[in-house]
């Protein structure tokens, strides 16, 4: 399946979405606009959007269950994680495919059962791998070429949360099962 900057329901089939049980994210360029604010004292401050964390807690309040999975190690990444009652933090890990599938097999979902968002090279084989694979528009060459949709508002202001919207959207449409 190609890339598409249109809206996800006219090239991302809207089953996809509605399959999703795990939304896995990387931290740095989705969650945040990539920067990192280091004073010299050492300590690290990163800016998180209020739109994505909102989205994070409607996917959780509705049984998706979230993970970040990270290439660095930060002490903000992981403050704001507990604040949003992230279940999953994975830190330090640059392989993010092996992460990610450690991480589905250990819930017991499938690869078509799995969103990644990521925007580096490290990002684009779980990307790939899982059964909607997204990437931000400011993403390296490699990560867009393996998503199947590219966010369109910002990393670290809303990009996370416009794919929580897409997914509760899609789910909401599922014929409910008595």
């Amino acid at each position: 399946m190609k890339r598409s900057l249109a809206h996800p329901s006219s090239q991302v089939p809207l089953a996809a979405w509605a399959e999703v049980k795990l939304l896995a994210l990387d931290v740095d360029g989705v969650l945040t606009d990539g920067s990192l604010f280091i004073s010299s004292d050492g300590t690290e401050t990163k800016q998180f959007s209020v739109l994505d964390g909102m989205g994070l807690a409607r996917l959780r309040q509705a049984g998706v269950v979230v993970a970040w999975i990270s290439g660095r190690a930060s002490g903000a990444t992981t403050v704001r994680a507990q604040e949003l009652k992230i279940p999953h933090l994975i830190q330090g890990r640059s392989d993010k495919l092996a992460a990610l599938q450690e991480l589905a097999g250990d819930l017991g979902f499938t690869a078509r059962q799995c969103c990644y968002m990521g925007d580096d090279d490290i990002d684009a084989p779980a990307i790939a791998w899982a059964g909607v694979g997204v990437t931000v528009l400011n993403a390296m060459p490699s990560a867009l070429q393996a998503a199947i949709y590219v966010a369109q508002r910002p990393p670290g202001k809303g990009a996370v949360r416009e794919v929580c919207d897409f997914i509760l959207a899609a789910r909401a449409t599922r014929p409910t099962t008595p």
